[in-house]
């Protein structure tokens, strides 16, 4: 049996995310619920970094480029936001992207577009 990874820190952090869905309902920009997660975070305790500017190493060297997940929290899962109908491969793509670059092993991409529930994603690397 495989076990999960970062368990707890993600129920945690889906609780949060549960929490901002059932207050606000699709519908709004990506940076509503951006904001209104930090929020809940804060409120909860949850360690999080908003925005956080991280390296991508290329072989022996760290790149000028930067990117910029959404959210870090525990400084080890990555939640990327979004608010769209529906998740496409490049988001998948994103994500799993940033989860390599920072070698981060927990990615969460959430999605506040969708009805009657946010669609939460669960990435382990």
């Amino acid at each position: 049996m495989t076990e999960i990874v970062y368990k707890e820190e993600s129920y945690k952090i889906t609780g949060a995310i549960y929490e901002v869905y059932n207050t606000l309902g699709a519908g709004f920009l990506e940076s509503v619920y951006q904001e209104a997660l930090e929020y809940e975070l804060s409120q909860r305790g949850i360690p999080f970094m908003s925005h956080p500017e991280l390296k991508i190493k290329y072989h022996d060297i760290v790149l000028s480029h930067k990117f910029i997940p959404d959210i870090v929290c525990y400084d080890k899962i990555i939640v990327e936001l979004k608010s769209v109908s529906e998740i496409c491969d490049s988001h998948f793509a994103q994500l799993i992207n940033y989860l390599k670059a920072s070698n981060m092993k927990l990615g969460l991409l959430v999605n506040f577009g969708t009805t009657p529930k946010v669609d939460i994603r669960r990435f382990a690397l």
